[in-house]
């Protein structure tokens, strides 16, 4: 005997569906921002380096 899913309402779905494409576009962001502060305090801490050698 196979196992069979009950389907979805189409509303249902769609719902299901919008609520995963935000949550992949708020993962998007918040990688996007977290890829941009890693490159800040890298920035940072190589002018400070370089500060230090030339001062």
């Amino acid at each position: 005997m196979a196992w069979t899913t009950p389907r979805l309402d189409p509303e249902r779905s769609r719902r299901r569906l919008q609520i995963l494409a935000e949550l992949a576009g708020a993962r998007a962001v918040r990688q996007r921002e977290r890829r941009q502060r890693v490159r800040s305090e890298q920035l940072k801490q190589l002018i400070t380096t370089r500060r230090s050698i030339a001062g």
